[in-house]
């Protein structure tokens, strides 16, 4: 394509003379004479404008009135304006798909926002409930410990200190030795949650049947733990009655002080209340005994815990 070519096409020879694309020759002509007349460069010596649009008219006048260069002058507008309207479409698609994309992104955003914030709402209910549920087992225990208390206190009352079955059977430990239980439960080596056991954890489930001394989770050997209780009833209680965690339930035995079965046949009264006052003569003796030996057995629990670890990681 010639320079002249290219410089035509540039232009809108139909603008430039003001006239509609299906103007006759004889109207091309006219409006040529007018526009001419205007910007000849006769008339204006000092606007360099007026001779290229002087120029550019007569481009104008010659293709226009030529039927073959119009037409395909006309061909290649044709062309163009096909081009641009698909360009135009093509814009606008991009547009509304950029429009879109910034739409579904506030409203991923929006969404995240919301999420966070129900996530943060839902972890801020859980801390309350866990905070509210503490303080409601704490005082579901403390009382469930002044029940036992009371009852172990009216038993007592009724059998002169020490508590009797109604299968006439009594139940009996050495009071110099701290009953204990041994506690298990799954857990694999490499479980830093302990199977989901704590000393904490054990306290909370214990206390509830009595007064604890001591609760050692061993550091050695994963889902093992001694708990140390206060009484025997205590004891027995917490062996007969606690599970632990339903996904994860414990396996209690015992270690010291489980109270023997002994069968007492009917006896005359005179001999049961000679024996109960010479039972209550030894009760401050024993429990003085007790006292003193409570702490050499608290070490000597930690160390037969020890021993224990070490025979089990050795088999």
């Amino acid at each position: 394509m010639s320079g002249k070519a290219k410089d035509i096409l540039q232009l809108d020879l139909y603008g430039l003379l003001g006239i509609e694309r299906a103007a006759t020759t004889k109207e091309i002509k006219k409006a040529y004479r007018q526009k001419a007349l205007t910007c000849h460069p006769d008339k204006n010596p000092d606007n360099p404008k007026a001779v290229e649009l002087f120029h550019q008219l007569s481009q104008a006048l010659e293709v226009l009135t030529d039927a073959a260069a119009k037409a395909a002058y006309d061909k290649i507008c044709d062309a163009k304006k096909r081009a641009e309207e698909r360009t135009q479409k093509l814009d606008d698609k991009r547009k509304k798909i950029k429009l879109d994309l910034e739409a579904r992104e506030r409203q991923a955003e929006t969404q995240t926002q919301e999420e966070v914030q129900i996530t943060r709402t839902l972890e801020e209910e859980i801390a309350r409930l866990r905070e509210e549920g503490s303080r409601q087992l704490e005082e579901e225990q403390r009382l469930i410990r002044e029940q036992i208390q009371r009852e172990r206190e009216a038993q007592q009352q009724q059998t002169g200190g020490y508590p009797q079955t109604n299968s006439g059977v009594e139940r009996c430990s050495r009071s110099s030795v701290t009953p204990k239980l041994k506690l298990k439960w799954k857990c694999r080596k490499d479980d830093e949650t302990n199977g989901g056991y704590s000393q904490d954890l054990l306290s909370r489930l214990l206390q509830k049947y009595g007064d604890l001394l001591n609760v050692i989770v061993s550091s050695k050997k994963k889902g093992s733990a001694v708990v140390e209780f206060a009484t025997v009833r205590a004891a027995e209680l917490a062996f007969k009655n606690e599970s632990g965690l339903s996904e994860n339930p414990l396996k209690i035995s015992w270690l010291e002080g489980q109270p023997e079965v002994i069968t007492t046949a009917a006896q005359p009264s005179q001999f049961m209340s000679s024996q109960s006052a010479l039972t209550n003569e030894r009760d401050y003796e024993s429990v003085v005994m007790m006292k003193m030996r409570q702490a050499a057995e608290r070490q000597k629990l930690i160390e037969q815990m020890q021993r224990d670890d070490e025979e089990d990681g050795g088999s």
